[in-house]
């Protein structure tokens, strides 16, 4: 009897549409948000809709990493999915802000599960010269949901209801279960009598809980005694964590991974990178409707080059990895990157489009290449038993850079308006710019007060990207420290 084999091309399909799922999630919801805080109410908090979803991903995803190492892919990836299809489910149910609040943390457990492990999975299938172009195929799945989700969600909201952008998942996710289920063959993996580490586990999830839920209230209300509070309880359980797994037999994240320059790097510059990134994710259309005038489509359209060239830089990446030192190809593509934020930073506030598109395909190739190469070099430098693990920390790097930066990027933004504003001598309620940066509101901003209130706006903005484009720069530097001229292998 033949044995069976893993069907390569249904599982990456597989893979693809849980990214893009657990991506969308985002964007879809952002769409909807009015209709739903019209349904359900609570203002007040619907920014924890958002941010809850992130911080318990971000909790568990360690945890589901050492899982994939120690029980196999297969079973974790399952398990996440059913639980983001009862999260799902539960969200389409809530009838107050608060029950989809909580519905969307249990959604945001299962997603800590499918996107890491889809990564391992992937790194299981393919060799290091494929992995990268697969990995940048896949990670567009971020960029297609960024210009689809708005659309979709619309589209889903005006036709059947708010509830069914959560219920759509559910026959989705059932039918990842069973492409996953048949078509990924595992080895049998030896079930190690170690002992799983409970306590690591316990202390990493609430160092990084009260990490992401003080830059949530810092963003929210700037620097108060909780905020102080919280980072400094970070600080003790992150302590209590480095403690525990001295002593851990079988520890949720080795420190011996935390001896290894490469591994350590790459991370880093993911945590930085993808802290950028969020500052064109989140900007950009802001500038072009609120200082330029475009609707929300056109700004959100800005960004499809940046999506499509993200496979291009995905696949230089795969090609320089395959030739040139680790060092280099962080270098060159960090570089990219940099000179396309510079760019961003120069530009006058009325700018045309076609400058846009221009700046943001640079940023789609040196995007793609930094992102995708730094997940196969944290892969590549750990043993192939450490290699679920390995890929949750580089997720989880992401989630934190993207997370914190979003909170300091709102913070530089709101200082420098206000700034701008006392300046130019400008006395304006400040609900005026939330008018302003919505084009449907900013006509009825009277027509001597618009133009300088664009340039309040846009210089908030060039403050974002000044504060963002250090990120990059930082991360050339750091990468500079990189003493092994090896390659990836």
């Amino acid at each position: 009897m033949q044995k069976r084999q893993t069907n390569v091309l249904l599982v990456t399909v597989a893979v693809f549409i849980a990214t893009f799922m657990t991506a969308i999630e985002g964007t879809i919801v952002t769409t909807a948000m009015p209709t739903i805080v019209g349904t359900l109410h609570g203002i007040e908090i619907m920014n924890w809709v958002f941010s809850i979803y992130l911080l318990t991903s971000a909790m568990v995803t360690p945890i589901y990493g050492k899982l994939a190492d120690k029980i196999g892919r297969k079973p974790v990836f399952i398990f996440g999915t059913l639980i983001f299809i009862i999260g799902s489910a539960l969200c389409g149910f809530s009838n107050s802000m608060m029950t989809l609040i909580l519905a969307r943390a249990v959604q945001g457990i299962g997603a800590g599960a499918m996107m890491p492990v889809s990564l391992t999975i992937i790194a299981d299938m393919y060799s290091p010269e494929k992995r990268a172009k697969i990995i940048g195929l896949t990670s567009t799945a971020w960029g297609i949901a960024s210009i689809v989700g708005p659309m979709a969600g619309g589209l889903i909201v005006d036709s059947v209801g708010w509830n069914w952008i959560f219920f759509i998942n559910v026959p989705i996710g059932i039918l990842l279960i069973a492409m996953i289920g048949l078509y990924l063959v595992e080895g049998k993996r030896e079930v190690e009598a170690k002992k799983m580490d409970i306590l690591g586990s316990l202390t990493l999830m609430l160092a990084l809980m009260s990490l992401l839920v003080a830059f949530q209230i810092l963003g929210d209300s700037g620097i108060n005694f909780v905020v102080i509070g919280l980072l400094f309880a970070t600080i003790i359980f992150f302590i209590l964590f480095v403690i525990v797994e001295k002593r851990a037999e079988d520890p949720v994240i080795s420190l011996e991974l935390f001896k290894n320059q490469t591994f350590i790097i790459a991370n880093l510059v993911a945590a930085l990178v993808s802290g950028f990134l969020m500052s064109l994710d989140v900007y950009i259309p802001m500038w072009m409707q609120g200082v330029l005038g475009y609707s929300a489509g056109i700004g959100g359209l800005v960004l499809a080059p940046m999506s499509i060239l993200w496979i291009y830089g995905s696949n230089l990446s795969s090609k320089w990895l395959a030739t040139k030192s680790v060092k280099w190809v962080l270098t060159v593509s960090t570089t990219i990157t940099f000179i396309a934020g510079l760019a961003l930073v120069l530009i006058p506030a009325n700018s045309p489009f076609i400058v846009f598109v221009l700046i943001s395909s640079l940023l789609g190739v040196g995007l793609g290449a930094v992102i995708v190469s730094t997940t196969v070099i944290s892969q590549n430098s750990v043993p192939q038993d450490e290699l679920g693990v390995a890929t949750s920390f580089n997720t989880l790097a992401k989630t934190i850079g993207q997370t914190i930066m979003i909170s300091v990027f709102g913070i530089v933004l709101n200082t420098v308006m206000k700034a701008t504003l006392v300046k130019e001598n400008i006395n304006v309620d400040k609900g005026i710019m939330n008018q302003l940066v919505n084009p449907h509101t900013a006509s009825s901003i009277p027509a001597d007060l618009l133009k300088p209130l664009k340039n309040v706006l846009f210089q908030g903005l060039h403050g974002v990207f000044l504060t963002a484009l250090s990120l990059v720069l930082i991360s050339i530097l750091v990468v500079q420290l990189i003493k092994s001229p090896k390659k990836v292998k």
